[in-house]
C-alpha cells in the first residue's frame, strides 16, 4: 500500500502547472454515508473545494455531482473521468464523456450511466476525475480517491436496500383501474395501493389523499355516477383498512364526465373506469372536513 500512496504522489507532482488540482492527502482521505428511507449518499471530502458525492433516490439509480463552497469552477464545461491508477501500468483512462457546469453549491449533476461507470472504476482502483474547462481557457482538476472506497460501498449498499421502492415525484399520482368493469380492487390496483400505502407511512409530511372517481358509458348518468362513487369507495376503504384516517381523504366522484379516451371500443371503456389518486402535502391550516361529493350532482339534477 505504501508503494501505491508514493506512486501517486509521483504523479499529483507531474501534472501540468496549468492544472489547478484540488484532493486530499492520502491519509486524510474518507467516505461517508449517510442517509434514510428516501435517499443515500456516498461522499468523499475535498480539501479546500468540497465533495464530490453519490446521491441516490428512491425509485431511482444513483447519479454524481460536484459540491463546492468557493467559486474555483463555476461555469463552463467539464469532463468526468475514470482516471487508472500508477500502480496499474498500461491502462489509460476512460472518458466518461461532458457536463456542463454552473454557479452555486452544485456544480453539476452527472448522468446515471455515469454514475455507475465511476462506481465500476472504483471498485477497479479508479479515480473519478473532474478536468473542468472554464472559459477564459483555464483548466482545473478535482481528483477523489479509491482508498478505503470498498468499505463504503458496502455500506452504501446496506442503506440503498432500505430505499422505498419510488419516491414522491413517481409515487404521488396514480389510476387505479377496473377493467373487468367491477366496484373490486384487483391485484394490480393493491399493488399500486401498496407502494402509496408505504411512502404515506414513511413520510408524515405527506398527509392527504385526493380521489377521484369515474366510469365509462355504458350505463345510464345515475348507475354511472353511483359506479365512479363505489369505485372511489373501494380505494377510500382500502386506505381506512390499513390505518390512514377518514380525516386526511378528499373523495369526489364524476360518472362518466372526465373520459381519458373517447369510449368507441372495448379497450377504450376499460381505461375510462378508473380512480384517480393523488397524494399531497397540505399544511394543517389549509385542512378542510372529510368531505365525500359529487361533482356531478348539478348536472345530475338539472
Amino acid at each position: 500500500m505504501r508503494q501505491r500512496y508514493l506512486a501517486l504522489l509521483s504523479v499529483f507532482a507531474s501534472l501540468p502547472a496549468m492544472a489547478l488540482t484540488f484532493q486530499t492527502r492520502l491519509e486524510s482521505i474518507e467516505w461517508t454515508v449517510e442517509g434514510d428511507k428516501f435517499e443515500c449518499r456516498l461522499s468523499q471530502p475535498i480539501t479546500d473545494f468540497g465533495s464530490g458525492e453519490f446521491v441516490r433516490r428512491a425509485g431511482e439509480q444513483a447519479t454524481f455531482r460536484l459540491k463546492a463552497y468557493n467559486s474555483a469552477l463555476s461555469g463552463g464545461s467539464a469532463t468526468l473521468l475514470a482516471a487508472a491508477a500508477p500502480w496499474q501500468p498500461g491502462r489509460g483512462d476512460i472518458n466518461l464523456g461532458s457536463v456542463r457546469t454552473g454557479s452555486g453549491d452544485v456544480l453539476f449533476n452527472s448522468s446515471q450511466a455515469q454514475a455507475g461507470r465511476l462506481f465500476n472504476g472504483l471498485l477497479d482502483g479508479r479515480s473519478p476525475v473532474v478536468r473542468h474547462y472554464s472559459r477564459d481557457g483555464g483548466v482545473s482538476e478535482v481528483r477523489l480517491l479509491a482508498v478505503k472506497f470498498s468499505k463504503a460501498y458496502s455500506d452504501y449498499q446496506a442503506c440503498t436496500a432500505k430505499l422505498l421502492p419510488m419516491n414522491f415525484e413517481q409515487v404521488k399520482q396514480a389510476e387505479v383501474g377496473f377493467p373487468g368493469g367491477g366496484i373490486d380492487l384487483d391485484a394490480q390496483a393493491k399493488a399500486k395501493l401498496q407502494v402509496m400505502l408505504a411512502f404515506l407511512k414513511a413520510d408524515p409530511t405527506v398527509n392527504h389523499i385526493e380521489l377521484d372517481g369515474h366510469s365509462d358509458n355504458s350505463g345510464n348518468r345515475l348507475t354511472n355516477r353511483d359506479l365512479s362513487r363505489r369505485r372511489a369507495l373501494a380505494v377510500l376503504d382500502f386506505f381506512k383498512a390499513n390505518g390512514i384516517q377518514e380525516s386526511q381523504i378528499t373523495m369526489r366522484f364524476h360518472g362518466e364526465r372526465y373520459p381519458l379516451a373517447p369510449n368507441t371500443n372495448a379497450s377504450n371503456r376499460a381505461r375510462n373506469r378508473r380512480v384517480n389518486v393523488q397524494l399531497e402535502r397540505v399544511a394543517p391550516s389549509e385542512k378542510t372536513a372529510p368531505q365525500i361529493s359529487s361533482a356531478s350532482n348539478a348536472a345530475a339534477t338539472s
